[in-house]
């Protein structure tokens, strides 16, 4: 059975892609400071981006047995992973020139490219097999991780702590494992004749049809999507008022990690607002957005903070 004849394994994808959209639309509002959302930090925006990510490689571990679980279609595999990797090269250089050093250095193509060729042998083995290379890639980062694998050399294998921030990034352990999750599940679907029963469902609605074209078309949405979702939010941000979008993403991250030590959200918001304000007025803010990791500028910051824990400038409360 052909995984493109299937409406079910399109509507997937295509659900993943709205999730994606909306995510990244989110991402966007946050990064421009028009919403105030952790999406880069809270956990439960992690989740989120994470679920997306894995529902991605799942469905391509999907993809990939019902493409070649007959024999392996050697020149369809790799126009795919050319495909893929090409684009996974033009987000890296996009990024490069839009985030400068948070680039994506590896992000969810590069691991659906490397995972791709990781679970070919494991189209022809057992169900078994399938699952046991999961488990291992699963666990890998929890015995094989080392300091020796520290920094950008090896960082899209997952097993060392990268140097860098990047506004994507999906390593091979854990992250490939998920894709041999998806093409033992699918073995198994075959198996009990699950994916044959269900190819009778067509999801024919507007609605179904539409996020289904999406599922058909996930790549070149995936690719042009997020920047015009981009350069909408920008085109938005930049026609309305001025807004310190730096300011506010330092108030906002001080905030959350005064909140884990020192006290309540109201407390800690004027804390970090204090910080902020004593930072630009002698112009040490100015001279640590150029040079954030200094150490005397960061000093200077943690006196500041402290300061302000001290005395945070809260209004005392009206008497009754």
């Amino acid at each position: 059975m052909s995984a493109t004849r299937l409406a079910a394994l399109d509507l997937a994808r295509g659900l993943a892609v709205i999730a994606m959209a909306i995510y990244h639309f989110s991402w966007d509002l946050s990064w421009f400071s028009l919403v105030d959302w952790p999406v880069a930090q809270g956990f439960g925006w992690r989740s989120f981006a994470a679920m997306i990510a894995g529902s991605f490689l799942f469905l391509a571990g999907v993809s990939l047995d019902l493409a070649h679980h007959e024999g392996i279609r050697w020149r369809a595999f790799w126009r795919r992973l050319a495909v893929i990797v090409a684009a996974a090269a033009a987000v890296s250089l996009v990024t490069y020139f839009t985030f400068a050093n948070n680039f994506v250095r590896f992000g969810i193509l590069h691991c659906i490219a490397a995972a791709g060729v990781i679970a070919l042998p494991f189209i022809r083995l057992p169900v078994w097999a399938a699952l046991a290379g999961a488990l291992l890639l699963f666990t890998l980062p929890t015995w094989a991780g080392s300091p020796v694998l520290d920094g950008q050399l090896w960082l899209w294998t997952g097993l060392g702590t990268p140097t860098f921030g990047s506004v994507d990034y999906v390593p091979i352990a854990p992250w490939a494992g998920v894709t041999l999750t998806g093409l033992a599940l699918s073995k198994t679907f075959r198996r009990f004749r699950i994916w044959q029963a269900m190819s009778g469902v067509r999801f024919s609605g507007s609605a179904g049809r539409l996020t289904r074209w999406l599922g058909r078309h996930s790549l070149p949405v995936y690719l042009l999507h997020q920047p015009v979702l981009y350069g909408l939010v920008w085109a938005a941000a930049a026609a309305g008022p001025q807004v310190d979008r730096a300011g506010n993403a330092f108030v906002g991250n001080c905030a959350r990690a005064c909140q884990e030590s020192q006290g309540t959200e109201q407390i800690c918001e004027a804390v970090c607002s204090c910080t902020l304000l004593k930072l630009q007025a002698d112009d040490t803010w100015s001279l640590l957005l150029n040079d954030p990791e200094d150490p005397g500028l960061r000093a200077q910051m943690n006196s500041r903070y402290q300061q302000c824990l001290v005395d945070p400038g809260l209004e005392p409360p009206t008497p009754d």
